[in-house]
C-alpha cells in the first residue's frame, strides 16, 4: 500500500508515522508512505504556496500551481494514483467501508488543506474526491491525513500482527465492539462479568455478540440498518428491543 502526502508542514506528519503499527509497517516495507513538502514545488525564491483570495476576505488560500506540480511529479515517479484525496470538511466522512475502498486502490495521494482552504480549481480539476473526518474545523489537513493512513493501514495484510483483532474491530462488521476486560478480575469490588472467566468459549462468544448488539442499539442504532446480521443476531436483537421496550413501559415512558 502506497501513500503520498502533500503538506506544508511535513514534520507534523513524519513524527507520528514513525511510531506504532504504521511505523513498524513502513520499516518492514509493508507500507510505503512518502511525505512531500509543498514548498519544494514552488518556483519563486521565497517558496510561496498561498495568496490572498480574489474578491477579498480574511485569510490566505493555497495556490493551485504548486499542488498540481506536486501531483504531476508523484505520478511521474511513483505511478498514477488510484485516488487523489483532498482533506476537507466539505467531503463525506471517512468510514470503515471507505478505508477498505482506499486500501483496494493500492496507491493514494492525500492533499492537506490549510488556511482558508485551497484554490477551488484543485477540487474541480485535480482531486478525485474530498474526505472529512468529522463535523468540526481543524487548522489543516495533516491530522486527517494521519487518520486516513492509520485507518487504511489496519486493513492491509501484515500491518496488524493479529489479523483476528482487525476482524473484530468496531465497525468491521457494522457494529460497535463488545466490552473488554483484563486482570484483575476484581478491581476495588468491580468484578468482570462471570461468563468471561467461565472457560465456556461458546457462551463467551454469544455474550460478546449480544453485548455488541446491545451497545450498538443503545449508542448507534442507525448502524443496525446496514450491519451484517446472522439469523441468531436478529433473534438476539429482537430480545434486546423487547427488553428495552419493557423497561421503558415499566418506567412509564
Amino acid at each position: 500500500m502506497r501513500f503520498d502526502i502533500v503538506t506544508i508542514f511535513p514534520k507534523m506528519v513524519e513524527a507520528p508515522l514513525a511510531e506504532g503499527i504504521v511505523g513498524r509497517a513502513i520499516t518492514r516495507g509493508v507500507m510505503d508512505v512518502r511525505i512531500h513538502d509543498l514548498r519544494d514545488f514552488t518556483t519563486d525564491r521565497h517558496r510561496v504556496v498561498d495568496d490572498m483570495p480574489f474578491g477579498g476576505g480574511p485569510g490566505m488560500v493555497l495556490k493551485p500551481d504548486p499542488i498540481f506540480r506536486a501531483v504531476e511529479r508523484i505520478s511521474a515517479e511513483r505511478g498514477a494514483p488510484g485516488a487523489i484525496v483532498l482533506t476537507s470538511p466539505d467531503g463525506p466522512k471517512l468510514t470503515q467501508t471507505g478505508a477498505a475502498r482506499l486500501r483496494d486502490l493500492g496507491h493514494v495521494v492525500i492533499l492537506c488543506g490549510r488556511y482558508e482552504g485551497v484554490d477551488d480549481r484543485i477540487r474541480m480539476h485535480l482531486a478525485t474526491e474530498e474526505m472529512s473526518i468529522g463535523d468540526y474545523v481543524l487548522s489543516g489537513g495533516e491530522l486527517p491525513a494521519l487518520v486516513i493512513v492509520d485507518a487504511v493501514a489496519r486493513l492491509v495484510p501484515g500491518v496488524v500482527g493479529d489479523e483476528q483483532s482487525v476482524a473484530r474491530d468496531t465497525f468491521a462488521n457494522g457494529l460497535l465492539d463488545f466490552p473488554q476486560f483484563t486482570r484483575p478480575a476484581d478491581f476495588e469490588g468491580h468484578r468482570v462479568p462471570p461468563v468471561l472467566v467461565s472457560g465456556h468459549h461458546g457462551e463467551i462468544e454469544r455474550w460478546r455478540r449480544r453485548e455488541a448488539l446491545a451497545r450498538t442499539l443503545e449508542r448507534r442504532p442507525e448502524l443496525l440498518e446496514t450491519a451484517e446480521l446472522a439469523p441468531e443476531d436478529r433473534r438476539l436483537l429482537e430480545d434486546l428491543v423487547r427488553d428495552r421496550n419493557a423497561g421503558k413501559a415499566s418506567d412509564g415512558r
